[in-house]
């Protein structure tokens, strides 16, 4: 008597990838005594995530050129994407008479579209959100991963209208079943984020749905203020985590966060 061969467990198609967000301070310390992007480099390069965000990432600044001898002559974003990150974008936020800053997102996946939202209400602030699309190789047929760097204002009020402006852009530009991230410097010390953005934008901070509130993160010596986020929608988290307070903590005046995405 034949007997059926056993049947294949079925191959779990979930899909995993690192995000790391980290303010650059536009490469110094955080009082501005040194500059230290090439370690600041090196450590980004050590938590091996797949996807960064990065905010107050400098662009260009021809006085820094001339007075650091170890300035970088590309674009800061450049320099720390170098051989690890093949794809990334930038989006121009602030700019003054001697160089630019804004945001950045470094990508191991083709990024096939980018777009930087200026969401500046007014003042000396300049801010943006900026969004990114990328599709990973061997999931054509899954929807495209957007992921959106964040980087609002310090008046609580301009917050607010940036908040609107970003549930906005989510919903009118993301589809409904593509997975999202939203992360960066959200300068949101009162948490007001959490409800504005679930209730606007389906949104769910990482560190609230693993632990019950969002992480400390200012001043990265001694945090006390939950000021950095990562926000997603129609992915699953594990093991969001803050980054150790050495080397991070003169490497920047904002703690980094990351965590593992599952699709």
């Amino acid at each position: 008597m034949s007997q059926n061969p056993p049947t294949a467990a079925p191959r779990s198609t979930e899909f995993s990838f690192k995000v790391l967000t980290v303010n650059t301070h536009k490469g110094f310390t955080a009082l501005n005594r040194r500059f230290i992007l090439p370690e600041l480099r090196e450590a980004v390069r050590a938590v091996s995530a797949d996807v960064v965000f990065l905010q107050e990432v400098q662009g260009t600044h021809m006085r820094h050129a001339e007075r650091f001898t170890n300035w970088t002559e590309a674009p800061h974003y450049e320099f720390l994407a170098d051989s690890i990150w093949p794809q990334f974008a930038y989006g121009r936020n602030a700019v003054y008479p001697h160089g630019h800053h804004g945001n950045a997102v470094l990508s191991k996946y083709p990024i096939v579209h980018h777009e930087n939202r200026d969401v500046s209400i007014g003042g000396p602030e300049r801010r943006g959100l900026l969004h990114v699309v990328m599709k990973v190789p061997g999931r054509e047929d899954k929807p495209q991963i957007h992921a959106i760097c964040v980087h609002l204002s310090l008046q609580e009020a301009h917050r607010r209208k940036q908040m609107d402006m970003l549930c906005e852009m989510v919903r009118t530009e993301v589809p409904d079943d593509a997975p999202l991230l939203v992360a960066g410097d959200f300068n949101d010390w009162r948490r007001n984020a959490h409800r504005i953005l679930e209730k606007g934008a389906g949104l769910h901070e990482v560190f609230v749905r693993a632990t019950g509130r969002s992480a400390r993160t200012f001043p990265a010596r001694f945090p006390v203020l939950q000021l950095d986020r990562i926000y997603v929608r129609n992915a699953r988290v594990h093991a969001p985590f803050v980054l150790p307070r050495k080397p991070w903590s003169h490497l920047s005046d904002h703690a980094p966060l990351a965590a593992e995405i599952a699709l």
